[in-house]
């Protein structure tokens, strides 16, 4: 295959919701598809004692949540498709966000019973700011839940977006008896039967065919036609260009834990899907089929391998092919390095690879090279664009529990902060070192993972911190800047770049600060210019 076809054939997306709305499910569904697993276990019960296979960490099983964001990969129809699943709990936004850059497309899934919820709303938006297409899943149709055109209003007005739908239910809940599929004109009936793998599907050009009343009924099919008609009037007709863009949401209806509707979802995902698309770097538009290579680090995992300590840094290559044992620019490091066992990931697997192509994830064994955001080129000094830190909500002091273990607690916070489960800011007065987190459930990851990962014991104190600011002076020099620095000598620290950051204590703090200091930028993300 030529390295254009390589990059058409690849689909590297996000699939983005609240909690619970089914998005692990609809992954591991997704995976069963593609082959690449034989059984899917589904998160909450406890009777398939098989766990999701996207589920790393003991916590997360514990807990039937998604924590650190998993890549998984297999091919389907001739397409490779990589799947980066996300974190829905909010206390994990950040992880969510970074992974958003690395993807070239997003499935947003909603819950059919509570519609759109406060995490999908934030994930979107970030989705919108940056262009980036979507498609929208409403999962759970098997249940009671909100009448469909209501759910597509409340998409349309909570979310911002213009959506199409390209299946609709037929009834729901109880009455719920499968899918007609708007895009490929067919009707999939609803067994509820979950053994089955793939329901039968009834090829259905006409939809005034008499035939219809046969297959689900007089009232039913009555309703079909009305709501269909409805559709034609009401919706914008799916333009493929514009769902690229980000102007126009398709949506598809289905049960992701009976394995209903996700066949359609990604028949008409890979065809419409955008292959990888070009990024912005701080000096150029960098194109996938360019024949250079360059790619940036949008995670890094730690000990992902217990038995192992290894950490495992997620490379999405962007442009050019990405080869074993050939030496790569670390641009901020300006060194080359060269990778001799880079790995490919393949549903649970991993495996090694001699080449990756554009819109893949790599994951390259780090002993500490990396940082969230790096960039790897072949020689061009460049820096690829938005993968920032996000002002956390919640702040403590960090206690060292056990003295004889101060190494181990000090190099344990460092990888953890490297893979960007959180941050840590160093008081200049004292030193004493401030963990910030976006929400209050990473702290108990972090206390685990020390303990377990690192044999190192930490204990908390709150900090009264309510967000933390990035200073930049208009002059380094002048006096303003000098008296802020004594005034709130108190709240002074530096993030993990040793870049100055104000730890504000309120709202009001903030406020004073910006009118007392004109000249004292303060800034709720770390990428400014």
């Amino acid at each position: 295959m030529s390295f254009k076809e390589e990059i058409e054939r690849r689909r590297t997306f996000g699939i983005i919701s609240h909690p619970d709305a089914g998005k692990t499910t609809l992954t591991e569904k997704l995976l069963l598809f593609g082959g690449a697993i034989q059984e899917a276990g589904a998160v909450k019960s406890n009777k398939i004692k098989k766990g999701a296979t996207s589920d790393f960490m003991e916590i997360e099983r514990q807990r039937g949540i998604s924590v650190a964001t998993s890549v998984l990969a297999f091919n389907y129809k001739d397409k490779k498709i990589n799947i980066l699943d996300t974190p829905g709990h909010k206390d994990f936004a950040e992880d969510t966000f970074r992974t958003l850059t690395a993807v070239d497309s997003v499935i947003v899934v909603i819950d059919v019973a509570k519609g759109v919820e406060e995490q999908t709303e934030k994930l979107v938006e970030v989705c919108r700011m940056r262009s980036i297409p979507m498609l929208v899943f409403i999962n759970k149709l098997d249940r009671e839940g909100k009448d469909a055109f209501d759910l597509m209003d409340e998409v349309e007005q909570k979310l911002g977006l213009t959506v199409t739908p390209l299946s609709f239910p037929i009834g729901m809940g109880y009455d719920f008896q499968g899918i007609y599929n708007i895009w490929e004109k067919n009707i999939n009936l609803f067994s509820g039967d979950s053994r089955k793998d793939i329901e039968e599907t009834i090829a259905f050009n006409d939809i005034t065919s008499p035939d219809l009343e046969g297959i689900i009924g007089a009232k039913p099919a009555e309703k079909l036609r009305e709501e269909l008609e409805l559709i034609d009037e009401v919706y914008p007709k799916f333009d493929r260009q514009q769902y690229l863009d980000g102007k126009l949401q398709p949506v598809f209806f289905g049960s992701a834990l009976n394995n209903f509707g996700v066949r359609e979802l990604l028949d008409c995902f890979i065809e419409i899907a955008p292959s990888p698309r070009p990024k912005d770097s701080d000096t150029r538009n960098v194109k996938p089929d360019e024949n250079k290579f360059s790619g940036f680090v949008f995670k890094i995992h730690a000990n992902m391998d217990p038995k192992h300590r290894d950490r495992l840094a997620f490379i999405k290559v962007v442009s050019g092919t990405f080869e074993r044992n050939k030496p790569y620019l670390h641009v901020r490091h300006n060194k080359n390095l060269k990778f001799s066992s880079p790995n490919a990931f393949f549903a649970e697997r991993k495996e090694i690879v001699d080449i990756s192509y554009p819109g893949d994830i790599v994951g390259l064994h780090d002993t500490g090279n990396f940082k969230i955001g790096d960039t790897l080129t072949e020689g061009e000094q460049m820096s690829f664009k938005g993968i920032p830190s996000f002002s956390p909500e919640h702040f403590r002091y960090i206690n060292n529990a056990d003295p004889m273990k101060a190494k181990q607690l000090e190099k344990g916070v460092d990888q953890l902060m490297d893979e960007g489960v959180a941050q840590l800011f160093t008081l200049e007065m004292n030193n004493r070192k401030v963990i910030g987190t976006v929400g209050a459930l990473q702290y108990e990851v972090i206390q685990y993972r020390l303990e377990h990962e690192y044999g190192a014991k930490c204990s908390y104190e709150l900090f009264p911190a309510y967000k933390a600011c990035w200073v930049k002076p208009d002059d380094p020099k002048n006096e303003e800047f000098a008296e802020f620095k004594r005034i709130k000598q108190k709240f002074m620290a530096r993030d993990k770049f040793g870049q100055l950051v104000f730890l504000a204590d309120s709202e009001f703090s903030i406020q004073m600060t910006q009118s007392k200091y004109p000249s004292v930028k303060l800034f709720f993300t770390s990428e400014f210019d």
